[in-house]
């Protein structure tokens, strides 16, 4: 019974994230259409069969029965539709038709910085500095650091979570690093020289680290801030998202990264909500920034029909100042949506072999 009710509990905050998330984004194209005077004749969350439905202001929104995805529908917004009236989105300049497309993304990141904000303030979840174990013959070892110990400052900077504490330690220069360690409250000075090893990154290229041979406790804490300070902290953080998603994008067309093994998709999202939700509402809404962040990231892709797609065709009819011809924007659409929809069956493949889905179906068949 208790297992019943924590994945209800895990499918109601999924649908209500994906709802969240789709609402925020095709609100930013619904609200930057409605002020340019572009009409807007439906707003839909979800597909399928519609089990609500209510026409306010010219415009009908939906709820429909599958809540994964949403869409806003506007007037003219088809070439073969559009009649030149001046409510019509193909009757607009590029220019107009461009910020509709670009506000749902730039409002995924602004929701995306807010959601950080929000957890800067109330309390961002990261590491202690707590060691946890120790890595044999490497320099903290043989320095006498003990599993349990704390750091609390380097170089005489102090460190508050284990990701500033591995930064101050790759990022430091000299032979030696000099440690502040509490130990069963007592405080103990070391010095320690770091070793300098080649390794891989998480984007697949091989980089000269410094390394003192120490891992995590893996003990969570919770990281407040003031007002200003979490307005910058969440800043640099959305910044560290997104140029991290940009990396790992161009690592895995290059191919020095997995894209079975780094892509996730509605059931990697369930799993990752659940385990946000068994730490605390903080890491749930932190896990919302960072998905909002890396929604607009996708969106903003060059390939038909994601926003970055349209955004695209709308450059290359500026530069030729006419559209493309009929024929080619349809071919260019159909391949898009097809690559869309390879990439959809390979991530929810992908997905259904990491967490043993395709295991279990297997059995359940004769």
């Amino acid at each position: 019974m208790e297992t019943i009710l924590t994945n209800l509990n895990s499918i109601i905050l999924f649908v209500a994230t994906l709802s969240i998330l789709i609402v925020v984004h095709e609100w930013g194209h619904f609200i930057t259409a409605k002020r340019l005077g572009i009409k807007v004749e439906r707003f839909a969350l979800g597909f399928g069969p519609t089990i609500y439905s209510k026409v306010y202001h010219d415009t009908q929104y939906m709820v429909n029965i599958i809540p994964l995805g949403g869409y806003v529908k506007l007037a003219g917004d088809e070439r073969t539709e559009c009649r030149g009236q001046t409510y019509e989105f193909y009757a607009r300049p590029i220019g107009h038709r461009a910020l509709v497309v670009f506000n749902g993304p730039l409002v995924n990141f602004v929701f995306a910085y807010l959601c950080l904000f929000i957890v800067f303030m109330v309390g961002y979840p990261d590491l202690s500095t707590k060691i946890g174990t120790l890595l044999e013959g490497y320099p903290a070892q043989q320095a006498g650091l003990q599993a349990g110990d704390r750091i609390t400052r380097i170089n005489g900077q102090p460190v508050e979570s284990w990701s500033v504490l591995q930064e101050a330690i790759s990022t430091s220069t000299g032979d030696e690093i000099q440690l502040q360690i509490q130990r069963n409250g007592r405080e103990i000075s070391q010095v320690i020289h770091p070793r300098t090893e080649t390794a891989q990154t998480i984007f697949g290229k091989h980089k000269k680290m410094r390394l003192v041979g120490i891992r995590s406790s893996e003990e969570i804490i919770s990281l407040r801030y003031g007002p200003l300070t979490a307005l910058g902290k969440a800043g640099r953080e959305l910044m560290k998202i997104t140029t991290m998603t940009y990396k790992a994008i161009f690592s895995m067309l290059t191919g020095s990264m997995s894209v079975k093994e780094n892509v996730t998709g509605p059931i990697g999202i369930f799993y990752i909500l659940q385990k946000a939700a068994e730490m605390g509402m903080t890491h749930v809404v932190f896990i919302l920034g960072v998905i909002s962040a890396s929604l607009a990231i996708f969106n903003l892709l060059p390939v038909i029909p994601l926003d970055g797609g349209h955004l695209f065709l709308f450059a290359v009819e500026k530069f030729r100042g006419r559209a493309l011809p009929r024929k080619v924007d349809e071919y260019v659409t159909k391949l898009g949506f097809s690559l869309i929809i390879c990439l959809a069956l390979f991530v929810l493949y992908s997905d259904f072999s990491r967490f043993g889905w395709l295991d279990k179906i297997k059995h359940l068949l004769p």
